[in-house]
């Protein structure tokens, strides 16, 4: 593998990590718009329907609640019956739960509002650092029953032709450091161990991939739908048979609470749409049926791309070494546990009609990169 490609592939994997659980903006809410509890714009039919009837209502903390993930699980949670409290700073969107209990405090040794409270279950969305998932794990020992941890699936290597639950993970290079953008997959390791070493059998870790749908702010899936909506002649990165894998926030959610439910533990790859990876072919035809802009795909070899430092959301070249497990995720665990995934063309419709009604600051930050696309296309055709 030439320098060039190893250094776009490296850069393309750091991009993918971290992102997916950094804290984001809440969702939007339109209340003209009753059939669409996200301010999707579109009359939306509300949760998936439920796998089976609550057990018994439970009594959920949830250290987040406000961010991409978190409204998704308060919604569905209330959805099935379930009493919610949710722990934050209070600085993002306070007011968009008002029925829901709002404990204010802080990870980082501020957590007394968590004192002399019983909770069934906590779902741990706003852990990166060990030290406050430690403190956080370890007060919430005898009075919470089951503790869900939010990690990622940047604790593996990627150098794996395959990734499952006991693949390799990272090596811990400065144990002592709380640089999350520096060692942000190392630190979920010991937010994760943190957690086991409290709650044991009692403890859930969630390893998720690329998160997709309404509210997203990484726009790494959103970015397709909004392209081929925008029609015209789209780059088709690489080979149509890259692999490309996503899950939906909806469904992630939904699995989240399903585990508390069924007081489900041990740890769970997240990622999707299928136990196998869906081609980047199928991925996009699947988009392009969201859509009736005039449109056509032209598929661009990627050492072309490559050379061009041109890099597309979701798209990992496909590579023989160290990377080449990145979109090769397996999740048959959790589909087992009950881990269910909505068609792809759900997922595009959704976000894209929720894009559409954001305020014009937040659509300016998707970079669509028409006039580099176009550029790529000339060269391309007249290489």
């Amino acid at each position: 593998m030439t320098h060039t490609r190893r250094r776009f592939l490296a850069t393309s994997a750091a991009a993918a990590g971290a992102a997916a659980l950094t804290p984001g903006q809440a969702l939007s809410t339109d209340a003209s718009r009753p059939g669409s509890p996200l301010g999707s714009g579109t009359p939306h039919p509300g949760p998936s329907p439920a796998p089976d009837p609550s057990p018994r209502p439970l009594n959920i903390l949830i250290l987040g609640g406000t961010g991409f993930i978190g409204p998704h699980q308060v919604r569905y949670a209330m959805y099935r019956g379930h009493q919610v409290t949710i722990f934050n700073r209070g600085r993002t969107a306070p007011d968009l739960f008002p029925g829901v209990e709002s404990l204010i405090g802080d990870r980082d040794g501020q957590i007394d509002a968590l004192r002399g409270r019983t909770w069934d279950a906590v779902i741990d969305n706003s852990g990166y650092v060990p030290r406050h998932v430690r403190d956080t794990a370890e007060l919430l020992q005898d009075s919470v029953g089951r503790y869900l941890f939010t990690s990622t699936g940047s604790v593996y290597s990627f150098d794996q032709d395959e990734i499952t639950e006991d693949g390799e993970l990272l090596p811990i290079e400065d144990p002592e450091s709380e640089d999350v953008d520096r060692y942000y997959g190392p630190l979920k390791i010991l937010c994760e161990n943190a957690v086991t070493d409290a709650f044991r059998e009692r403890g859930t870790v969630f390893r998720l991939h690329v998160v997709a749908g309404p509210g997203d702010t990484t726009d790494r899936f959103t970015y397709w739908p909004v392209r081929i909506d925008r029609g015209g002649e789209i780059v088709a990165p690489g080979s149509p048979d890259t692999p490309v894998q996503y899950i939906d926030v909806r469904d992630l959610a939904e699995f989240m609470i399903l585990a508390l439910e069924r007081d489900i533990g041990g740890t769970f790859n997240t990622a999707g749409p299928a136990l196998d990876p869906t081609s980047m072919a199928e991925f996009l035809y699947g988009v392009r049926a969201i859509t009736s802009a005039q449109l056509g795909f032209t598929w661009v070899d990627e050492q072309f791309l490559i050379d061009r430092e041109a890099r597309f959301q979701l798209w990992y070249p496909p590579d023989n070494g160290p990377l080449r497990g990145i979109s090769r995720v397996r999740s048959h665990k959790a589909v087992a546990a009950g881990l269910k995934f909505r068609p792809l063309a759900v997922t595009a419709l959704d976000t894209l009609d929720w894009f559409n009604t954001q305020s014009e600051e937040r659509c300016n930050q998707l970079q669509l990169n028409l006039d580099r696309d176009r550029q790529i296309l000339e060269e391309w055709k007249a290489r």
